[in-house]
């Protein structure tokens, strides 16, 4: 190794009169390398023309060859740039250090581009092993042996060298340093992949988590959009009805003053006509005349008021209670608006429900956009698939949800029996059952005359008027099923406190047909966001 390292920089590199890098380099006819400069002058100072190296003597002076593969090395090393702080320097560059291209883990040194080529070019070169530029290259020299590291003990897990292994390490584990580092390459790119799926997998949270703020985020911008749209409507109800009050009760009170101005002025004007008739009743009694003043006092005492004072009464106004009134009216008012606001926020959660005829009884007929069900009472051939119901006159809808929420409405007028709700997907659709939540059924319907929730035992629902329109909300989350009364906002019923963890589907029961009477179509209708 320290032979082939001389060759490389004595014999190829340096003129070895100067013993520096060759300038204007020339080869004499028996092969050697020298400065042009140096020879000639060595030549002219010397008794006898010879080569400085071999001593062969030439009887006249030779001519010089210019050696262009070193000087076109030497070009190209003057084309490179002088090595920055912090870089590999080549071991080879006796001046200017330029910057080296790679390290060579035989010769246990580095190489810039110059220096390179031979271990490039040269066969026996070709097989040492070059690595990125790398310092301290020492350091891959056994301290104890003065060798190269060229083996890894497996059983002290430590880099030795090849006298290591024969001397220390001969009952252990030894491997070519190759096969270990192509081991633990393997097991780095290994590792290193399970890395890069954790940084993949904590990336997707962060997008997650991020994705979730700006739901959230939105929800609370929708929320306070909303909450500033219906306390404005509040408040216009409540100012609204302030003024209706205000009105109200100065109308009253206007009332109750022109009674009073009324009453007032009769009376003025009552007195003035008694202070008149008081003055003549003074004039009279001071009158000597006999027969005048008794034939003028019966005209005076007829014509005297006879009105009852009781009778000319002012009846102060009673406001008592107003204010609870009106109150009470913009209780009566707000939980109509609410109501309906709360049907509005729901509705937002509207989807596109189609019935699938996979799933319905073979002798129910569903209609060619799949919105609306009826009882046909003739059976249809049609394959008994595992999706089909047998039993019930059921039929559920394409879509399914297993998260969020969601709100269908179905039309249920003209109808003397039907059921509409939702049902969890491993229901049992061969044998008949309680439609019931423990049997996966969350519905309400009509039977009977008597619409009922399919609680366990059914809840009996009061009902003012039939129903022609009910929707469906489903919180999933939460575990909730509400049902309201489309056309009111009414709430009709809800199930609470289930867990789901399954698929849910809408469903639709339209009941037999009762020769007839029942025979209107359950109908999906689009939902309305303006009512």
């Amino acid at each position: 190794m320290s032979a082939a390292h001389k060759v490389l920089t004595e014999d190829h590199f340096l003129c070895s009169i100067c013993l520096d890098v060759f300038t204007d380099p020339v080869t004499t006819p028996c092969g050697h390398n020298f400065c042009k400069n140096c020879i000639t002058d060595h030549w002219n100072i010397s008794d006898i023309c010879q080569c400085p190296i071999c001593k062969k003597e030439f009887k006249t002076r030779p001519e010089l060859d210019i050696n262009t593969f070193i000087s076109e090395m030497e070009t190209s090393s003057s084309e490179q740039q002088a090595a920055e702080a912090g870089e590999v320097l080549c071991d080879i560059c006796t001046g200017t250090k330029l910057k080296a291209l790679k390290s060579c883990l035989v010769c246990l040194l580095s190489y810039c581009e110059t220096h390179l080529e031979l271990h490039l070019t040269k066969s026996v070169l070709k097989r040492h092993q070059l690595v990125d530029p790398v310092e301290d290259l020492e350091d891959r020299m056994c301290l104890k042996h003065d060798k190269p590291l060229e083996l890894f003990c497996r059983t002290d897990d430590t880099c030795i060298c090849l006298l290591c292994s024969v001397l220390d390490h001969k009952t252990h584990q030894v491997v070519p340093l190759k096969e270990e580092y192509e081991e633990q390459k393997a097991e780095l790119l290994k590792t290193d992949a399970e890395v890069q799926q954790m940084i993949q997998k904590r990336r997707l949270k962060i997008s997650e988590i991020r994705e979730s703020l700006r739901i959230s985020n939105d929800a609370a911008d929708g929320q306070k959009a909303e909450g500033v749209q219906v306390f404005t409507a509040l408040k216009e109800i409540v100012e609204r009805r302030l003024k209706q009050l205000i009105k109200e009760v100065e109308d009253q009170q206007k009332a109750a003053e022109e009674q009073a101005e009324d009453s007032i002025q009769h009376l003025e004007q009552q007195i003035s006509e008694l202070m008149k008739r008081s003055s003549e009743m003074k004039q009279l009694s001071d009158s000597e005349d006999h027969l005048h003043l008794l034939q003028s006092f019966r005209a005076l005492k007829a014509a005297a008021p006879t009105e009852d004072l009781m009778e000319v009464t002012v009846h102060s106004s009673s406001y008592e209670g107003t204010v609870v009134r009106a109150v009470a009216q913009i209780e009566e008012t707000l939980t109509e608006v609410m109501k309906k606001i709360k049907l509005k926020l729901i509705k937002k959660f509207a989807v596109d429900v189609t019935l699938d005829p996979d799933t319905a009884r073979n002798d129910l007929i569903l209609s060619d956009d799949g919105k609306q069900v009826s009882h046909g009472g003739m059976k249809k051939n049609l394959p008994n698939n595992p999706e089909r119901f047998t039993q019930w006159l059921n039929v559920l809808g394409k879509q399914s949800f297993s998260s969020s929420r969601f709100y269908f409405e179905v039309q249920v007028k003209r109808k003397t029996g039907w059921d509409v709700g939702v049902v969890r997907e491993s229901v049992n659709r061969k044998v008949q059952h309680s439609l019931s939540p423990q049997c996966g059924f969350w519905k309400i319907g009509l039977m009977d005359r008597v619409y009922r929730a399919s609680a366990d035992p059914y809840v009996r629902l009061s009902v003012l008027s039939p129903y022609k329109k009910v929707g469906v909300f489903v919180d999933y989350e939460e575990g909730l099923v509400s049902f309201y009364d489309a056309d009111n906002a009414d709430h009709i019923y809800s199930f609470t406190g289930y867990a789901f963890t399954e698929p849910l589907y809408p469903f639709l029961n339209p009941h037999g047909n009762n020769e007839g009477k029942n025979s209107a179509p359950l109908i999906i209708t689009p939902v309305s966001h303006t009512e």
